[in-house]
């Protein structure tokens, strides 16, 4: 039997695309995700948000520079990968990433459709005149076990 390895995230960039260009002129698109659950805790909502390392590779690369901003909604397909690398001072590090496979932006049509409305574009800034909306998100860890929750 053969395995599976995929993953479907819906949710907000956290920054612009930063794109780079590798050996061979191979395009790399590379930003952060943030997804979002809300559940009831003690008779109140908390929200508690994920933050996912996103890649993309040549076209898809291109594309995603091109049209994703910080802020933007997007649904992508993927998979997991975990790779290890050295940092500055030689020690073997472990990162996870979702490899995107493809991607599709979400929202209403007229945020396309609007002619005043940022355009997208390789830079790291949004547009002054179109500032984007920094999602708040609580950091703080949820260590008490008394939602009922197996995990």
């Amino acid at each position: 039997m053969s395995s599976i390895n995929k993953v479907i995230l819906v949710g907000h960039l956290g920054k612009d695309p930063e794109l780079r260009y590798l050996e061979g002129n191979v395009s790399v698109a590379s930003f952060p995700l943030a997804t979002s659950e809300t559940f009831n805790k003690d008779g109140r909502k908390v929200e508690q948000t994920e933050w996912h390392n996103i890649v993309m590779w040549r076209g898809l690369a291109d594309v995603a520079a091109k049209y994703l901003t910080k802020g933007r909604l997007v649904y992508i397909e993927g998979k997991l990968r975990t790779r290890s690398y050295e940092d500055k001072e030689g020690i073997r590090r472990y990162t996870t990433e979702i490899v995107a496979e493809s991607f599709n932006i979400l929202g209403r049509r007229s945020d396309f459709e609007n002619p005043n409305a940022n355009q997208a574009s390789t830079t790291s800034t949004a547009s002054a005149a179109n500032p984007v909306q920094e999602q708040s998100v609580d950091f703080t860890e949820n260590n008490d076990d008394s939602d009922g929750l197996p995990f």
